[in-house]
Formats: C-alpha cells, structure tokens, sequence
C-alpha cells in the first residue's frame, strides 16, 4: 500500500485522452515507432472491455479514458482495498506487451514516491494490465498553467522536484522519455509527482538514443512553460501558445523566457535555457549546456533562496461601529465615555459654570474635601490611641509580608532549524521543505504528511516527525504544538552529550505524550539537549477520506 501526496485541489486526475488530443511535440532526442501495418493483433476479449468488466477479478473497470494504438486505459475500482485506481490495458500478443510490462515492474521496484506508484502489472487471459495509483485531487499541470505562469518560487519547486527525481530514476536505468505538463501533477502548494515514468513511453513505443538529455530537455521546456505560460515549440501544445526558435525551419534561436514575459528571476531564466537543446540558448551565459537532470538539479540547488511570493491581502469591507466593539457586549447599551482630557500647557481654560450654579458647586465640593479629611483624621487618632497602628506595611514595590514573589513566566527557547525526520521512508520524505512551516508563527500554514489509508500510517511504518535544532545544548522543560485536526503525538529528546543530530528514533528518549490539537508536551523535569524531537505516531482523517498530519507550530519552553 503506497503513500500519496497531499492534495488540494478538487480538478479531475489528468487522463490519457487528455493527453491523446493535446498535440504532443516530440523533442529530437525523441525516436517514436511506428506502428506495424494494419496494427498489432489482438484477441476479441479486448473489444469486449467495458464499463464494469472485471479484470483478475478484483478491479472492476469504470470509464474508459482512452483508446490508442491498440491500447485502452481506465479509471477503475479495486474492489479489494476500495480505492480509485487507473490501468492500462493492451492484449498480450501486441508488439509492444513485453516492453510494458517489463517497464511497468522496473517502476514498481523503485518505489519513489515522487512518482505515481505502479501498484500492480501482470498477464491474465491475453490481456496484459498495469496497474497504478489513480489521484483524483491532483492537478496536471497544463491545467495549472491556463490560468497563468507559476511564481517564480513554485517554478523553482517544480524544477527542482522533478530534476531530483528523474536524477534518481536514472541512477536506477529507468527513463521517462515522456515529461510534458500532462503528466506532471500538481498535488499542493509547491508539490508535484510524475506519473507514467517508463510505462507511458513504452506503451507508445517512443525511445531516445540518449535518454537522459532528452528528459532534461523535458524539464527544461517544463520550466520554460511554467514561467512563460507557453511552449517553447513552433506549433505549442497543452493548451499553450508556441514559441519559434526550437523546431525545424526557424532560423532564429529561441526567445529566453526573461525576453517572452517581464519580471522572470533571471537565474531560472538562464538554467531554462540550458535545460533546452538550443543551439543558441547558452551564448549569454558561455555555460555548457546541461546534458543530466542531476547537473540541472545542483544547479538549481546552488541559486539563491527564492522566496514565496507575499500574499494577497484580501479586500476589506468598510469599518463599521457596533456594540461588539472593544468586548461591549451586545445589549444595547453604549459604550462609557471618555475620561475628560487636561488641556494641554499654554491653551486656554475650559469656561467656568456660571452665577449661582457655580457657585453652590463650588461650596459643595469645599464641604464634602473638609468632611474627608475630619474622617480621616479621627480613624488615625482612633488607631493610634488602641495601639493598632501598622508597624510593618509592605512597600508598594515588593510582595505583602509572609508571601514568595511569584517566579517569572518560563522564556520560549529560539529553534535555529527544523528538520524532517522520517526513518522508516522509502527515501521520498513526506514535505521536507515544509518543515519550516511549524515554526514560522503562522497559524495558517503547516508542514504536513502525505496521505495514508489508515490512522497509522497505513501500517506502513511506526511514525514520522520534525527534529527541532536549538543550535546550542538548552535546558528546555515542555513542547507546545498546534495541530490541524486531532493528531497523537510524543516528546522526544537527544542526549546532551550528542554531537549531531541523531538519523535513529531510538536516540530520542520519550518524555511525554498526548493527543488534540493544542497540545502542551512536559518533560517530569528540566532537561538538557540540543535536539528535540517531535514524533506523530497517529493521523486524523481529513474530509476526503485519507488520514494526514499537519503541524502549524511548534514551540520549546525553557
């Protein structure tokens, strides 16, 4: 059972016929096959797929999304687990079945989760079936970019995502051959995956005699897209405008994206148009062009830190006076009146009350000023004369006698760094460059875990968690932590004498535990360490049916 992303928008998972009627260049790194005169064989159980059909009688198909070169793909039910998923299905004695089949299983062997997970691929009654996860919040990226170019700062997520990616799909020997807007997701804020890595290309029968440069060429027109909102070649494609300079009969050589559209973050710029195979691309910077997604990825790695975007404020309706204002509470009274105000030195004195009225106030305050001080006069003989007069009366600084002063509050202790930890991954981590999020003091945004099918995790591993760097050995006492939804969590600490920060859970000694949303984690006493971590060892369901965990904030307490 595999981990998804997060998503957050409610856009269909991007489908094969989507792909099928957007017009696809093909970079000329690119050797697509052509298919055998009068097409592949196939058996007569493939003209009778259709809706409900079943399939090793487990998934039960529910929409054709495509029909292609003699092969269809689905959206359908695994009535097992009870899950959306999306198969391909060609019949076994087609020219291409093998080849599918054989990168269907290489895929499923890498098990990187920033790629859609082939779940299953198999041969059963003269249909072969692949099998993969089906993520229908995500959002293709074609679809992202008809509203407009992605912020530099997500373009630079983007890039930088699938560069890693496809580096370590490489390492493995598998290539995707396939990278377009459509087969990028966009699962979140700044969170992409990558489906069809070796399987879509297969299926086409697509190859490249070096494929490497030909998916850094993808990536390269993929950020190109991103931050230009169109597509580096003549004829365009994905819903995108084209632009001249990459394709055969254009004498010119292409247009950077800082020339298509003001404002592009000149370092991506650049990096974009070492990614193209352009024979003109690199003559501003003099830099080779890039030839791996690797050296794409350290290049990206070595820019400076671009930040997100400031947000939008909302528009603000005009104020209003109501009785709510200031705590009054809503009973129809009015707020008291100011306090008068002294006129200032030098102005002139307010008017005073005039003949008789003036007067008799005058008389009556003189009256009642003699009467308080003859009061006050006889209580202190009165006293005086018992011999009760107060001998030790506490200063107006200090505490009344016999009391302890009160101990100040407990001092929050600054985190110079926060660090995803997640031990038992398969090397994908949930959102690392999240981690920042739970200590940044905005209630709003939040560091979070990917999507499970159960509270623990699936039963996939014990937990995940953020380790807390406090740059120096503190004394610290308690955690705070602000949760989105009803999450357990424990408090955990390194030793003092640790010298970096611990990659085993069993270096964390746990010293509280709980679960809610506003949690305060307390150690049975002071403690001294320099690594804290905080450990989720169980998830809250979200409204889409998926178990997750989101920390908004973190804070230790001296």
């Amino acid at each position: 059972m595999a981990e998804r992303s997060t998503a957050t928008s409610s856009s269909q998972h991007p489908t094969s016929a989507q792909e099928a009627t957007d017009p696809e260049p093909v970079s000329r790194a690119d050797k697509p096959v052509a298919p055998a005169t009068g097409g592949a064989k196939q058996p007569s159980a493939h003209h009778e797929l259709h809706s409900g059909h079943r399939l090793t009688k487990r998934y039960r198909l529910e929409e054709c999304i495509t029909r292609l070169d003699g092969f269809s793909s689905w959206r359908a039910v695994d009535e097992k687990l009870r899950r959306a998923v999306g198969i391909h299905v060609l019949p076994a004695d087609h020219e291409r079945a093998r080849a599918v089949l054989s990168a269907a299983r290489a895929t499923a062997l890498l098990g990187d989760l920033r790629f859609v997970q082939v779940l299953d691929a198999a041969e059963e009654n003269g249909l072969v079936h692949v099998i993969h996860e089906w993520l229908p919040d995500a959002v293709p990226l074609s679809t992202v970019l008809h509203t407009g170019p992605l912020d530099p700062h997500e373009a630079y997520a983007l890039a930088s995502q699938v560069s890693q990616a496809m580096a370590a799909a490489h390492r493995k020997d598998l290539a995707h051959l396939r990278l377009t807007p459509a087969t990028v997701l966009r699962t979140g804020p700044c969170q992409f995956r990558i489906r069809g890595l070796a399987v879509d290309a297969a299926l086409r029968g697509i190859t490249a005699d070096a494929p490497r440069r030909a998916d850094t060429e993808a990536i390269g027109a993929l950020l190109y897209a991103a931050l230009t909102q169109r597509w580096p070649y003549g004829d365009g494609a994905y819903g995108l405008n084209g632009v001249a300079g990459l394709s055969k009969g254009y004498r010119d050589s292409l247009a950077t994206p800082e020339q298509v559209r003001a404002g592009i973050h000149r370092g991506l710029s650049e990096l974009t148009m070492r990614a193209l195979d352009n024979n003109g691309a690199t003559a501003a910077s003099q830099d080779p062009p890039f030839t791996t997604p690797e050296e794409l990825g350290k290049a990206l790695a070595a820019l400076p830190r671009i930040p997100p975007p400031d947000p939008t404020p909302s528009a603000m309706v005009g104020f209003q006076h109501t009785t709510f204002q200031r705590g009054t509470l809503a009973t129809g009274r009015q707020p008291p009146a100011a306090p008068p105000t002294r006129p200032a030195p030098g102005s002139p004195a307010p008017p005073a009350l005039p003949g008789r009225t003036g007067t008799a106030l005058k008389w009556g305050v003189s009256a009642l000023l003699i009467a308080a001080l003859g009061l006050g006069s006889w209580q202190l003989a009165d006293a005086l004369l018992k011999g009760d007069a107060p001998t030790d009366q506490p200063s107006p600084s200090g505490p009344p006698a016999g009391e302890e002063e009160e101990a100040p509050p407990p001092a929050p202790v600054e985190v110079v760094d926060i660090t995803e930890f997640d031990p038992e991954g398969t090397g994908g981590g949930q959102n690392p460059e999240m981690a920042p999020r739970a200590i940044d003091g905005d209630m709003e945004s939040a560091w979070q875990t990917k999507n499970y099918f159960g509270p623990s995790f699936g039963n996939l591993k014990s937990g995940v968690g953020l380790i807390l760097d406090l740059g120096e050995v503190r004394e610290i006492s308690s955690l705070s932590v602000q949760a989105f939804g009803d999450t357990t969590v424990e408090f955990r600490a390194a030793p003092a004498d640790a010298g970096a920060m611990p990659n085993d859970l069993d270096a964390f000694t746990t010293l509280d535990s709980d679960t809610g949303t506003a949690l305060t984690l307390e150690a049975e006493e002071s403690i001294e360490t320099q690594f804290v971590l905080l450990w989720l060892t169980e998830l809250p369901q979200g409204d889409d049916g998926n178990y997750r965990g989101a920390i908004a904030d973190i804070g230790v307490v001296q």
